[in-house]
């Protein structure tokens, strides 16, 4: 199918199932439209049993959308960018320690608990997948997702800073998490003997100190461009060249686009919006990146729906599923509780704010497309199947529930 209908398709479905939640069911915008894709993905699988033709027809049709690159190729960098433009310079600088801690070594901490306790697991299952392909997992599964559940946070009047904590941790370990990512996939290409910790070291700082610095780059060109013309539609413009061309270029340079927009978007945000616009092209920006952020979370979620019509599973892999719901839990605990305990001394935290960001620790399209972009082998199908499992336990029960959560905790 030509890509021209398919998009059209996947905003007639979006617009469709967005005006059935928003007028009968009232969940969250995105909860409700992935709840909605998948209720048809599973009235289209009982369909098969009596039509397998289809069934299989449209099958075909969600296996020719390649989600590994349209989530991270196209539309992760305008989510991290919009997302980040909502961010306060100020209160970011407040909680910047607790922010680099969790989202650095709680994701590092992170990966490494569900990397140890799932091979463990599986091993007394007789599951025989080599330690450094669950530390591969462990690292897709441990950025966390804050699109489903920031709205949410906000209703349940949460303290602003633990909302900050939340809000940029998410908006930090999606880049650091993909670099943990690329970096053991890296030492699996080429052999655990052919790398030395020096040069694992090395890697990971080119990657995200220079997604870091290269942000900072396109940030401040963009707001010297935007601060010497007053015309929003040219600057509007601008904004976008941020994004599709630095995340273009930092990919050709070797270091984090996912990093680099965010930085670049916390520069725009601030900066820019502060200094080098007027108040006609600002009112214009916030809008424009607001509509973004709703259409393409709502588009992302649809296909999350969607993708369960193409992922394997069986009894086997859904109990696998479960144990590792718990066990990404329990390292999301670990790996908050640890950076929460060295930072204690030298500030105060919120109340119950380790339980908190537990179960706000949302994961979602990122771990997904990460799962997918593995190339295709017995462990790969393993590692899809179970971070769906992981992913959809995540965004309907965590997400529909932390508000409940948050409000009682806060109290």
């Amino acid at each position: 199918m030509p890509a021209y209908n398919l998009i059209t398709i996947l905003i007639v479905l979006t617009a469709l199932f967005g005006y059935i939640n928003f007028r009968f069911i009232k969940l969250p915008s995105t909860i409700g439209i992935m709840l909605i894709s998948l209720l048809i993905s599973l009235l289209i699988f009982l369909i098969g049993f009596v039509h397998p033709e289809v069934f299989l027809g449209i099958t075909r049709l969600v296996s020719t959308i390649d989600f590994s690159t349209a989530l991270m190729k196209v539309m992760l960098g305008f989510l991290l960018f919009a997302g980040a433009m909502h961010i306060d310079i100020h209160l970011l600088r407040r909680e910047s320690a607790a922010i680099i801690l969790f989202s650095t070594i709680g994701v590092l901490i992170s990966t490494f608990v569900v990397g140890g306790l799932m091979y463990l697991v599986t091993g007394w299952f007789g599951l025989q997948i080599d330690f450094i392909y669950w530390l591969l997992f462990g690292a897709l599964i441990s950025p966390t997702d804050p699109i489903a559940v920031l709205g949410i946070l906000k209703q349940a009047n949460i303290p602003q800073t633990l909302e900050m904590k939340i809000t940029g941790e998410s908006l930090f370990n999606d880049g650091v998490g993909v670099v943990v990512f690329v970096t053991i996939y890296e030492i699996i290409s080429v052999g655990t003997q052919q790398v030395s910790v020096p040069q694992i070291g090395l890697l990971f700082l080119k990657e995200a100190g220079g997604g870091v610095l290269f942000g900072l780059l396109i940030g401040y060109i963009g707001f010297w461009a935007l601060r010497s013309i007053d015309n929003y539609i040219v600057e509007l413009l601008i904004t976008l060249a941020i994004v599709m061309g630095g995340y273009l270029l930092a990919d050709y340079l070797h270091v984090s686009g996912l990093l680099a927009v965010v930085v670049a978007g916390i520069v725009t945000g601030n900066k820019s919006m502060e200094e080098g616009m007027s108040d006609i092209t600002r009112d214009y920006l916030k809008k424009f990146w607001e509509m973004v952020d709703e259409a393409l979370n709502a588009i992302l979620f649809l296909l999350i729906g969607f993708e369960m019509l193409i992922i394997h599973f069986n009894r086997a892999l859904f109990g696998l599923g479960g144990i590792a719901i718990l066990v990404v839990l329990l390292a999301r605990f670990v790996s908050v509780a640890i950076p929460i305990a060295l930072l204690k001394w030298a500030k105060p935290f919120e109340k119950n704010a380790i339980q908190i960001l537990t179960w706000g620790g949302l994961r979602g399209g990122i771990s997904v497309a990460l799962a997918l972009s593995l190339p295709k082998s017995a462990f790969s199908e393993t590692f899809v199947s179970i971070t769906y499992v992981v992913v959809l336990f995540s965004i309907i029960v965590q997400g529909l529930t932390i508000g409940t959560v948050a409000r009682k905790l806060v109290a």
